[in-house]
């Protein structure tokens, strides 16, 4: 793939919760510079970026629920409107791990359901699903419980989990689940192009990384 193309497949992230007003407004600098599709901060952030991309074709995202999921699913819905009213494109949620490891589907479904209700159309709703913590069957068990929900994106990780991030394996599951349905985002370790490029390969139609200038250079 060439460098644009890869390029329009990257959200520039900045999730560091000691990230300055100024670092997110340079981030979005670095996007613009970039021709990146997206960047991705924290809610708190959502309207500093958002501000500073006004005018230009890059997206404003934001996490909800992050990083853990632990959350009530009415605040997490609730986050998901504030971040809307700020100017937020896309939102990228959490799952509740903890229903998920016991099999509550129903619940990690409803907390979806809640969140997409905040999210209208055309914003994009990318569901995070925690991939390295959990086994290939709750893999698969997220990712239909995101599609009951009308999501349109999974996505495999926060980059805080110490499971670890995104793998192709992961990724290939997550392509296979959700076919043409959803797209799928890698995120957690992805920070150079080798590794970018294979996740692609894999199935992932979207990148998160805080890596974007080294990966786009070296496509160069």
């Amino acid at each position: 793939m060439d460098r644009r193309a890869v390029a329009q497949m990257l959200d520039h992230t900045l999730l560091k919760p000691e990230a300055t007003p100024e670092q997110v407004v340079a981030l979005c600098h670095e996007a613009v510079e970039l021709q990146v599709f997206a960047v991705c901060v924290s809610p708190s952030m959502v309207e500093v970026a958002h501000a500073a991309l006004v005018g230009t074709a890059v997206r404003t995202a934001s996490v909800v629920g992050f990083p853990s999921g632990a959350h009530q699913a009415a605040a997490v819905a609730n986050e998901a409107a504030l971040a809307v009213a700020a100017g937020a494109d896309e939102i990228d949620m959490v799952i509740n791990l903890g229903c998920a490891k016991s099999g509550d589907w129903a619940a990690v479904e409803a907390g979806i359901a809640a969140v997409r209700g905040e999210v209208p159309g055309p914003r994009l709703l990318k569901v995070i699903i925690e991939s390295a913590a959990l086994t290939n069957d709750e893999i698969v068990q997220a990712c239909q419980a995101a599609m009951r929900a009308n999501a349109d994106f999974v996505k495999t990780s926060t980059g805080f989990h110490p499971t670890g991030g995104a793998t192709l394996d992961a990724v290939r599951l997550m392509r296979h689940t959700v076919g043409a349905v959803c797209g799928v985002k890698a995120s957690g370790g992805v920070r150079t192009a080798e590794v970018a490029l294979a996740m692609i390969e894999a199935g992932a139609s979207r990148i998160g990384t805080s890596s974007s200038a080294a990966i786009l250079n070296a496509l160069s």
